[in-house]
């Protein structure tokens, strides 16, 4: 009974050390591929007009990824990866925001054309 113990309690020690082996090595793992997504959505949130359009959306992006950036230098992963992700988040916002923006500015500039279209149309059919 007490070698049973033995073998038992070694066994449940070694599952528990190669357990938790895992899961130490996926904190170690490198948070590169989210960091190059985040720093991607950044950028595209920038082309798109984001820094004019939703300027306190893409300074946090910006922010959180240096600050990813910083945590990858220090080989924290967790939290490069946590930053990336929340920076990603920011600028798909800031991106958002821009576009709909835009879409806005376009739809007025088309209702003022439509004005001044009818407003000639109206002066035209006045004269006749």
């Amino acid at each position: 009974m007490n070698k049973n113990l033995k073998t038992g309690l070694l066994t449940v020690c070694s599952m528990s050390l190669v357990m938790m082996m895992g899961c130490a090595s996926s904190m170690k793992t490198p948070a590169t591929a989210e960091v190059a997504v985040s720093k991607e959505a950044v950028d595209n949130a920038t082309v798109a007009g984001g820094s004019e359009f939703a300027p306190v959306e893409m300074n946090s992006a910006r922010q959180k990824m240096a600050l990813a950036n910083k945590a990858m230098q220090d080989k924290d992963y967790k939290l490069a990866s946590d930053l990336a992700t929340q920076a990603q988040a920011d600028a798909k916002l800031a991106q958002a925001k821009a576009n709909s923006a835009k879409a806005e500015k376009a739809a007025n500039a088309l209702q003022d054309d439509i004005r001044v279209l009818r407003e000639e149309l109206q002066r035209a059919n006045n004269k006749q």
